[in-house]
């Protein structure tokens, strides 16, 4: 069974998108590829979010195109100086012990996790669990 999968790189001087198809083994296949000069991005950073949307738009276009596939959702590279990661947790206690951990329980200590202070010119983009400890034992 083969499943599509996208890659978005939004560099200063350029904006890759490649479409590729994973076979049963594991290997990637590009299918498609969409490439134009970059626009509203300096040193890694946007400075001018339209001319950047603009650009990213057209890639994804052209790779469609030479795709033929119709771009939904694609795993997207963030770089530059300002991006940053933060070690954070989330402890909550767990709603109905004798059901055991829930699928909601993991939903809240992300959550947890994911209220942290921040400064206003910041924002969190993603959580990802690292482990997890139950009553004390590490997982």
């Amino acid at each position: 069974m083969e499943r599509t999968i996208v890659g978005i790189d939004v560099g200063s001087s350029k904006v890759c998108t490649l479409v590729g198809e994973v076979d049963d083994e594991g290997d990637v296949h590009v299918i498609g590829v969409g490439q134009v000069r970059s626009r509203g991005v300096r040193k890694g950073v946007v400075v001018n979010v339209g001319d950047a949307t603009a650009a990213i738009a057209a890639s994804v276009e052209k790779a469609e195109r030479t795709s033929g596939y119709e771009i939904e959702r694609a795993y997207v590279g963030l770089s530059g100086t300002h991006v940053s990661s933060l070690n954070s947790r989330g402890v909550v206690g767990i709603s109905r012990r004798e059901s055991g951990i829930t699928v909601e329980d993991v939903d809240r200590v992300l959550d947890a996790a994911h209220a942290i202070a921040v400064p206003h010119n910041q924002e969190v983009v993603h959580v990802i669990p690292r482990g997890y400890i139950v009553d004390g034992q590490d997982n």
